[in-house]
């Protein structure tokens, strides 16, 4: 048995002294079809907006927002819709690229939906011929939705859209949500301009939306035939309130109505069950507002529209599931980045404070309010084609700015199903490490690696993610540096690396809040060329010291020499033996190892992708650890 110790501590130079399924069916439990049936308020009755009509309500609604609104909109008055050629679509199967389609798409809709808030803010008719104009564009689309999704979804497997199908995916649902929302609010007033207009979209959304989700099952995110082994990620519970929202909006058939709704239940269910009972989201900070995000979005849709009587926001799971973005917070605008998260972030301003008030966390409304003032983000309330939300933030927002401001600062986060551990102690530290296994939503092979903050300042990183091409998501994955375990704060093992899938995963994980202390077995995430019978990776949180990292491993056989892996957002100082010094923004840390095992080696990171420099500047840095000596 060989053991590696590291310290790492203030330096004096500092300026400040796993697949957890449950069949919990929460959603079917709570109502049947019966219940839906009855619960369910028709014909619109259930949305509290002003209508468009009435100006007053709107300007109360607005309130100082109305200006901004007004303004986007004469930004757009007479924007050109930017059609998508087909070799736009085609450039995704070429070269795996999603600029050249998905560019202009996102300048079309935000425009589309900066002309529909300018009209329901100001109410004269001024915006309406060029909404006109963008409806007719879109419903003379193909399809709604992006290369890259309809190169996995349609059964032509090409990123051209087919005419013969009609798939709904994260932006198509998107856009049909906000288009419901728009015939709903808008349809007088596109009748005035021509009948056409408000019918061909009411027809476009009955054969893109409604139709496709009640005769298809074979919508992979449905999970309608989800198994124990089944990953179920953020497109279910985005997908379905994107779809919960149309049907409430568009069909007035109570039984048919009833019938969807009762679908779109079972479907959610599936996420539900999938999800840790701890709550935290495997798939990073980032992608917290699309998965329990949305599934707020679709709880609060459902119990809006039956009047409180189908509901979850009682259950501690949910409650669970929301906090975990205040907890994740480190502060300054940094969280913890798990897998395809980026480390900038804090989560949507009125999603937080919302889901706070629908299952009573103060400490989420707090920390919502703490993000409000520090941040500055007085148009918070603008969430682009996500009429819901934007509607629900101006709904809000007075509540929220009542509301007393507070950063989450509990001195440890244990999730024990998920297994991320978050520690603080009195000198500034923030340690986040993890265990799970190496085929989560968003995964990256980095079961017990560990990222360190000293003064909210970001020390030893998880790089994140760079932007989305064909690879990401193909079995070309894990050739991208930024998703495998040598590029995380993890050993190489006699020259081998993790390995991704699902029986990859920890072992004897164990968390000591009492000691500050974090550790766990990685031996199951190496394959089987490591020769490897055990390595025990401890991290210790000392109350007013620094962080102490424990490797004891034994091997089966030494056929390469070991490597300790580290990622930093600095510099290193490797000039004195057995010491290295990291800083970043004024403050530092010294790390110190027995310089008889270990010996350091810098490598420099020259970051080329535009998503990583805007997180870490130009340039990171890698420096392993190599034996000293043969061990």
């Amino acid at each position: 048995m060989k053991r590696y110790i590291l310290l790492l501590l203030l330096s004096c130079t500092v300026f400040l002294s796993v697949n957890a399924y449950e069949k919990r069916d929460l959603l079917q439990h709570n109502a049947d079809l019966q219940k839906v049936r009855n619960s369910l308020i028709f014909n619109q009755k259930w949305v509290a907006y002003p209508k468009y009509s009435d100006r007053e309500g709107w300007d109360k609604l607005t309130g100082a927002s109305k200006a901004d609104m007004i303004r986007r909109g004469e930004a757009v008055l007479n924007y050109p819709w930017k059609a998508m050629k087909a070799t736009d679509y085609l450039e995704y199967d070429r070269t795996g690229s999603r600029k050249a389609m998905e560019d202009p798409a996102r300048e079309n809709i935000n425009a589309i939906s900066s002309l529909v808030m300018a009209e329901l803010a100001e109410g004269k008719g001024r915006f309406i011929d060029q909404i006109v104009n963008g409806v007719h564009f879109y419903c003379e689309m193909t399809a709604w939705s992006p290369s890259a999704h309809l190169r996995n979804a349609q059964s032509a497997n090409s990123a051209l859209p087919s005419y013969k199908e009609n798939i709904i995916d994260l932006t198509s649902g998107d856009m049909g949500a906000f288009f419901a929302w728009t015939y709903y609010f808008l349809k007088p007033e596109l009748d005035k301009v021509h009948p056409l207009v408000a019918d061909r979209l009411r027809d476009n959304l009955q054969r893109r939306i409604l139709d496709p989700y009640i005769h298809n099952s074979n919508f992979w995110w449905q999970a309608f035939n989800a198994t124990p082994a089944t990953m179920v990620n953020n497109w279910n519970p985005w997908c379905n309130s994107s779809v919960l929202t149309c049907f409430l909006l568009l069909e007035n058939a109570p039984d048919k109505l009833a019938a969807a709704v009762y679908r779109s239940m079972i479907s959610t269910d599936k996420f539900i069950n999938y999800y840790h009972a701890d709550g935290a989201c495997e798939e990073g900070p980032s992608y917290w507002g699309h998965a329990p995000g949305k599934l707020y979005d679709y709880l609060q849709l459902l119990s809006t529209a039956t009047g409180g009587k189908i509901s979850l926001f009682d259950q501690p799971l949910i409650r669970n599931m929301g906090e975990y973005i205040a907890r994740s917070y480190v502060g300054n605008g940094w969280v913890v980045n798990f897998a395809d998260a980026s480390a900038r972030g804090g989560g949507d301003i009125g999603l937080v404070y919302r889901f706070g008030r629908a299952v009573g966390s103060r400490e989420m409304q707090q920390y919502a309010s703490a993000l409000y003032q520090q941040t500055g983000k007085k148009e918070y309330y603008n969430d682009g084609r996500d009429l819901f939300r934007t509607l629900e933030n101006m709904t809000s927002h007075s509540e929220l700015l009542a509301t007393p401001a507070a950063f989450p600062n509990a001195p440890f986060t244990w999730y024990p199903e998920t297994e991320f551990c978050y520690l603080r102690n009195s000198n500034g530290f923030f340690l986040a490490a993890k265990g799970g296994y190496n085929a989560e939503s968003h995964n990256h092979n980095d079961m017990g690696s560990f990222i360190l903050y000293v003064n909210k300042t970001p020390l030893i990183i998880d790089a994140g993610v760079g932007a989305y091409t064909r690879k990401t998501f193909s079995n070309e994955r894990y050739t991208i540096w930024t998703m495998q375990s040598d590029y995380h704060n993890l050993p190489l093992i006699n020259g081998v690396s993790q390995s991704p899938g699902a029986e990859f995963r920890s072992r004897n994980v164990h968390f000591d809040p009492r000691k500050l202390t974090f550790s766990l077995d990685i031996a199951g995430a190496y394959p089987r060329q490591a020769a490897l019978k055990s390595w025990h990776r401890t991290y210790r949180l000392q109350q007013r010291g620094g962080l102490i990292i424990t490797d004891r491993f034994s091997l089966t056989k030494a056929l390469s020499p070991n490597r300790l892996n580290f990622l930093t957002a600095s510099q290193p100082d490797t000039c004195r033996s057995g010491q290295i010094l990291l800083e970043r923004d004024s403050v530092k840390i010294k790390i110190t190892f027995n310089p008889s095992q270990l010996k350091p080696v810098v490598e420099t990171i020259q970051l080329t992708d535009k998503n990583l420099i805007n997180v870490w500047g130009n340039q990171i840095t890698a420096y392993p650890l190599l034996p000293a000596k043969r061990l």
